[in-house]
């Protein structure tokens, strides 16, 4: 296999099944390396199996790639040092984190328990903080011994996290601090040769599939037609963000879907009045609606109104 990952180690998390699994084997394809890590969770999070990493695996090895099998839990701190640790040690080296793993546990707030929110902030969030904490370690490590790598991080938000999700509070929550996360670890980690950008996918997934069963449905078996929510059409820009040649790229958030690539743009100061001195509350809030009448309407968060 050759192609525009050639040579590189590439670890995605939650790569056993969906956009994960695409996502593996396309970077195979490509020429990478690949560590499929993946607990083999239901699609709440429950229960676990060593199934749909080997499985995942299994396929690559099947057409002539690398790629090798974790199943630590990378929302913690042994799991996510141990799927870099074994990267280093399996392939010697890695080159491209794809955090994608994750699960779902939809509640309107008013119904939504705490342990709803922890564990869906916790696979979410703390799942890409963690294999991103111990990975940047090891670039600088790397670069402060001379050995500067071109490195790159793909982090999986969601149009959730840029617009919020009615009923996924949770979800939303922890996708819009994934683009934090981003925005932040892309600032601290040029230095050491790192590029950081997050994905905003759109694919037909077991996370989506309930939701949107009636837009997502595949087309029947040997009709011909483009297949416009099969995951594999997230991965070609994933293997490129997590490639040499997206060089200069760093700090950006994308969305994928069908056949569609958008450079999301995000908060940016928009329509301003300066009184250089205190407002009392009537004149804030004239002043506000005033502003509010010059500034662009939010996009619609989803499934409002429904």
């Amino acid at each position: 296999m050759t192609g525009i990952a050639e040579g590189r180690v590439v670890v995605v998390t939650g790569a056993g099944r969906g956009l994960g699994r695409a996502h593996a084997l396309a970077f195979a394809a490509a020429g990478a390396k690949v560590v499929v890590n993946d607990l083999g969770v239901a699609a709440d999070g429950a229960g676990a199996s060593q199934g749909p990493a080997h499985d995942v695996v299994a396929a690559i090895r099947a057409a002539g790639g690398e790629a090798l099998a974790h199943g630590g839990d990378i929302a913690t701190a042994q799991g996510a040092a141990s799927l870099v640790t074994t990267a280093v040690e399996e392939f010697g080296a890695i080159d491209t984190l794809v955090n994608n793993a994750g699960f779902l546990r939809d509640r309107m707030l008013v119904n939504m328990e705490e342990d709803d929110w922890d564990a869906v902030v916790r696979v979410h969030l703390t799942g890409h903080f963690l294999p991103l904490k111990y990975a940047a370690q090891w670039w600088r490590a790397e670069a402060k011994a001379g050995r500067r790598r071109s490195a790159r991080v793909v982090n999986t938000s969601s149009g959730a996290g840029l617009l919020g999700s009615v009923g996924q509070g949770n979800y939303s929550a922890a996708k819009a601090g994934i683009v934090g996360l981003t925005l932040v670890a892309s600032a601290e980690l040029g230095r050491y040769g790192v590029q950081v950008n997050a994905l905003a996918p759109a694919a037909r997934t077991r996370m989506t599939e309930a939701t949107f069963a009636d837009t997502m449905a595949a087309p029947e078996e040997g009709s011909g037609a483009f297949d416009a929510m099969a995951p594999e059409n997230v991965s070609p820009l994933v293997v490129w963000l997590g490639s040499d040649g997206s060089a200069g790229v760093t700090g950006r958030v994308f969305e994928a879907e069908a056949g569609r690539i958008t450079v999301m743009e995000g908060w940016r100061p928009g329509p301003t009045i300066d009184k250089a001195g205190r407002w009392t509350p009537q004149e804030a809030g004239e002043a506000t609606r005033k502003l509010l009448g010059e500034a662009v309407a939010p996009g619609a968060v989803y499934g409002a109104g429904e």
